[in-house]
């Protein structure tokens, strides 16, 4: 007799399974961006410029629709797709418009200033934190989501300094908020301080959360302000490993709030750059060495800016402004006056050292 054996469904099987379960929440994203371009479209029309951008309008339009409706299991898994991976492909394409001349031509200057904008932050930020009586751990979360890159450094740096499960998610819960405001509100400073595209692409690479989020703050400026901010971004996303190194050989003098089982972890430095950076850094390095040509530039743009409307979308259909209410006060106000903070750190900057 035959023994009874395990059938494992195969690699196209379990492709067909995933792409059925993502496509739901896709196809609603989806949806949500074709209104989005239609819109600005209209705008274009009766304009001849569009004031709200499409990337902008499916943000709006995905929390308008998450405010009145609770996405379902069976759309959860497609939005998150879309508003993670989508957008991290969008980052690692945008590699490809971009030379290595131009962190050259930066200078010492611009990255002498992104690093001391990421330690004076750091430091600013956790003091606020500890002013408005807040413990020590939660004060390091929201002083390195901060500062460096939102949600990706809270959760590098959460296990080396031993954080519990409270602590992260009362810290990723309003930066996620504050990081889609930041999307929506940093172009209207444009205008107001007269800021060049330059300027304005280190602002948005220097206080902008996460690097996909400068993608689509920089995107109403024009590719310059898009470029220069995604070069000032990745700088600052660097500075993490050298931040949770220290904190690594810090966490056993930590005190005050009570870690999770276990305490303080080590570090695993593979888990620091995203793999979306490492492709855009060797696109970069494709195309610094002429194996990216020009003609296929323009289509490459095109596709990661549709992709970011798309990711848009869905970030706004994640966010629940409700949220507000759940968060405590204290870290409500230690993560807005740190942002507050970060604003003036890199606008006294850009003015004092004339960058951009």
């Amino acid at each position: 007799m035959q023994k009874n054996r395990l059938v494992t469904p195969s690699k196209p099987r379990l492709a067909m399974s995933r792409l059925r379960e993502l496509a739901p929440g896709i196809g609603l994203c989806l949806a949500v961006t074709l209104v989005s371009i239609g819109l600005q479209h209209l705008e274009e029309g009766a304009f001849e410029h569009p004031y709200i951008e499409a990337l902008v309008i499916a943000i709006l339009l995905g929390m308008a629709i998450r405010t009145f409706w609770t996405p379902s299991p069976l759309w959860r898994s497609g939005i998150a797709f879309s508003a993670k991976q989508l957008l991290e492909v969008a980052v690692m394409l945008l590699g490809a418009s971009i030379s290595f001349a131009a962190i050259v031509a930066s200078g010492p200057v611009l990255l002498a200033a992104i690093v001391a904008t990421v330690v004076v932050t750091i430091m600013a930020s956790f003091a606020i934190s500890r002013l408005l009586g807040l413990a020590v751990r939660i004060s390091i979360l929201i002083a390195c989501g901060n500062s460096i890159c939102g949600n990706s450094a809270i959760a590098a740096v959460a296990p080396v300094i031993g954080a519990s499960s409270d602590d992260v998610a009362s810290s990723i819960s309003f930066t996620a908020i504050l990081g889609v405001l930041m999307v929506l509100g940093l172009p209207l400073l444009i205008p107001l301080l007269g800021l060049g595209a330059g300027q304005y692409g280190i602002l948005a690479g220097l206080t902008v959360y996460a690097v996909p989020q400068v993608l689509a703050a920089t995107v109403p400026a024009g590719l310059v302000a898009t470029q220069i901010g995604t070069l000032v971004k990745l700088v600052r996303v660097l500075m993490l490993g050298p931040v949770v190194v220290g904190l690594s050989l810090l966490a056993p003098r930590f005190d005050g709030g009570a870690p999770e089982a276990g305490g303080a972890r080590r570090f695993d430095p593979f888990k620091l750059v995203p793999w979306f950076i490492l492709g855009f850094l060797v696109l970069a390095a494709c195309r610094s060495l002429g194996l990216v040509p020009d003609a296929a530039i323009g289509p490459i743009t095109r596709v990661a800016g549709t992709l970011t409307v798309v990711s848009m979308a869905a970030l706004g259909l994640g966010v629940d402004v409700r949220v507000i209410g759940r968060v405590g006060g204290r870290v409500t106000a230690a993560v807005t006056l740190s942002l507050a903070t970060l604003l003036l750190i890199s606008l006294g900057l850009i003015h004092l050292l004339r960058l951009g």
